[in-house]
């Protein structure tokens, strides 16, 4: 069979079918690959020598000389040498003992001629038992045969918790009645085709791990390859990666068998979308993805852990066990060191490799902050910069990589923001610069406020007003840089929408977070001066302490109704169905309060958290629970700690319906709140 006969006619358009959202094209998804792995590279290790590094003067030396032209010049003792061998066998040593297993994951050379196999490609049984058959799933499995797998009848009774029918035989009726369909083959490819597409569609725009042009083309050849090929052509796809991306499509994807599923079930969740999540997830753990390091296996772990369930108290128990994983892989792949980046000579797997530490630090980040906990990774565990960026060439495109004129003008599409730098260049190094200063505050907070004694303490004030003045100061200096324009009036298509909100939120949910905490612990003075039964005015800075408390409460309160907002223009626009978890935890975050202060701006976080629930089931719980603590603010039932003090009176809005916030929006739609 011939690769271009394998995909089916129109399977390069995928099935999200919804009016009046703009999705990225194949160019489009392959710029945004191309900006992700081009990320500025780390700074060339420093070999000048100790009297010039001292002056901060530049370490020249000619060639036959035994000095630099500075130590000549002032007779002084040079070290150039001694620091450029250092510097040279450390390069060579990190380089041999790391580069091999991150470039040969990402090879495409074919193997030896004559190579046997491992046994386990040979002869493999046919999908009946989800256990038997993931036992023989090996690397070199054919892509036919694991498609075949992903789509066998589930032998579990999604509609029977108790598993009261296990002996049953495997059957599609718990996918609805499109489902036997998938016993077909050319069935079989054009839904995995579909699913591909919508993955690189919608979750690829906020996740480019992956090579769409590259993946495409692998993803096709591997249909061609047998049991019987004889060699490959090209490194085949990892199954746990086609497993995964498969998994992403079927979350978004509107291909009528799913439609059907969701349509059939009474919390229009798809019971075949859950199947393909768990199997891509089994399916990793049985090939040692979490414990074995490579370039392909920290991908893997990446793209899993925003594909299954948010909530923290999810059953599963799997909640930060893939971004954890994929932190340790690439620890393990010494991805930390610049000496050890530097020296990866493939400039698609370095690239990849710093995208995905900078992905894997700054979900650690922000996570310590929305779920309590420490950070694994700290402001010393890295001397990457990933600011510090180095002249982009100008020259033609090659037709793969886009131009620096394209990559402007394409930066200036999806980050609106973009527009007030001068360059791509200023951009690039703004944009990380601003991330990774907002992480640095989030893993500062983690630390003071997610620790026993300040549970049982309470925050130091002098603590809190170090939060208040980072916060503040990242503000005035980033926020109208990277987050939504306030003047912003171009068409908010789906990527630049999601990706421009996303980083706004961010930074608000931060004041949200430190209001809770301080709601919850208190501060400090305040509480050691109530357990002596005073009252806390005695202290000699009490009124500067409420007026901290104010500062934070104004802060959460402008934060939640900016996010109110936002979540307001995305859910309009149908933007939330298809986000994979962007603004999950800030509509959250910020509907909760809003309901608790009885806010009526709480209905956009509501609304946009309902079609969340379309993808992510664990949503709709947080709408319902949002609903109760409105209902209780509004019936006067106040449920606040240590901030009650300045938490605002509920006056004159008995009569304003739960609508969005129109004063916060333009007559097209468009967020206009100004940044304070």
């Amino acid at each position: 069979m011939q690769t271009d006969e394998i995909q089916p006619e129109g399977a390069s358009s995928s099935s999200i079918n919804q009016p009046g959202i703009s999705l990225p094209s194949q160019t489009m998804q392959n710029q945004i690959h191309e900006l992700a792995k081009t990320l500025p590279p780390p700074r060339k290790q420093n070999t000048a020598c100790d009297a010039c590094r001292a002056r901060k003067v530049k370490c020249n030396r000619l060639p036959g000389q035994d000095k630099c032209q500075h130590c000549i010049s002032k007779n002084y003792p040079c070290t150039h040498f001694s620091q450029q061998a250092t510097s040279e066998k450390k390069r060579s040593s990190a380089g041999q003992r790391r580069t091999r297993t991150i470039s040969s994951s990402h090879s495409s050379s074919p193997p030896t001629p004559g190579t046997p196999k491992p046994s386990s490609s040979s002869n493999l049984p046919q999908p009946t038992p989800f256990q038997a058959f993931n036992a023989v799933v090996s690397s070199h499995t054919p892509t036919r045969q694991l498609l075949t797998y992903l789509f066998s009848p589930p032998l579990e009774n999604a509609t029977d918790p108790s598993n009261q029918f296990r002996n049953r035989l495997p059957s599609y009726a718990d996918w609805g009645e499109l489902a036997p369909n998938l016993e077909d083959e050319a069935f079989r490819l054009e839904f995995a085709f579909d699913l591909v597409e919508v993955f690189f569609q919608i979750v690829h725009t906020r996740i480019p791990l992956l090579n769409p042009t590259q993946f495409r083309t692998r993803f096709k050849q591997s249909l061609t390859i047998t049991q019987s090929s004889p060699i490959f052509q090209e490194k085949p796809l990892h199954p746990a990666l086609v497993a995964t991306v498969i998994a992403w499509g079927a979350k978004f994807s509107e291909h009528p068998l799913l439609v059907a599923d969701r349509r059939r079930n009474l919390n229009a969740q798809s019971y075949l979308a859950q199947a393909l999540i768990n199997r891509a997830r089994e399916l990793a753990e049985s090939m040692k993805v979490h414990r074995v390091a490579s370039a392909d296996h920290v991908v893997i772990s990446l793209l899993i852990e925003p594909l299954q369930a948010q909530s923290p108290d999810d059953a599963s128990g799997f909640h930060r066990f893939w971004l954890i994983s994929a932190i340790r892989l690439l620890l393990d792949l010494q991805i930390n060191h610049k000496s050890v980046m530097s020296n990866i000579e493939d400039p698609e797997a370095r690239g990849t490799m710093i995208f995905a530490w900078w992905m894997a630090l700054l979900a650690d980040a922000f996570g310590s902050a929305y779920y309590r906990r420490k950070p694994m990774l700290d402001d010393d565990d890295y001397d990457i910069d990933f600011y510090t960026a180095e002249p982009i060439p100008s020259g033609p495109s090659d037709g793969m990589t886009p131009s620096p004129r394209e990559q402007y003008e394409f930066l200036v599409r999806i980050y609106p923001c973009h527009a007030v730098y001068p360059s791509h260049d200023n951009f690039l190094q703004g944009y990380y610069r601003a991330s990774h200063a907002l992480a640095r505050i989030s893993r500062q907070m983690s630390r003071q406020l997610w620790r026993p004694a300040t549970e049982s303490d309470g925050v130091p004030f002098e603590t809190l007003c170090n939060f208040v003045h980072l916060l503040g100061d990242w503000r005035d200096q980033y926020l109208t840089k990277v987050g939504v324009p306030s003047n912003f009036q171009a068409a908010w298509d789906f990527v630049s929408a999601v990706s421009a909100c996303g980083s706004d939120a961010t930074y608000h949910v931060m004041w949200i977070i430190l209001f809770n905490a301080t709601d919850d612990f208190g501060i400090r003075e305040v509480n050691e001066v109530a357990r002596l039964g005073n009252p806390p005015g005695i202290l000699p800075n009490h009124i500067q302490i409420e007026v901290i408390k104010r500062k934070v409460m104004e802060e959460a309160l402008h934060g939640s109704l900016r996010i109110s907002g936002l979540a307001g223009v995305l859910t309009s626009n149908g933007y939330l169905r298809l986000d994979p978890a962007v603004m999950h935890v800030s509509c959250i975050q910020a509907g909760t309060l809003l309901a608790r202060l009885g806010r009526p701006e709480v209905t956009n976080c509501i609304a946009g958290l309902e079609q969340y629930s379309a993808a992510y089931a664990e949503a709709a719980d947080h709408a319902t629970e949002m609903k109760r603590h409105y209902a209780s603010a509004r019936a006067g039932e106040a449920d606040f700690g240590h901030m009650s003090t300045v938490v605002p009176r509920l006056v004159g809005l008995e009569n304003q319906a739960m609508n969005v916030d129109q004063s916060q929006f333009s007559g097209n739609g468009t967020p206009t709140m100004q940044y304070r």
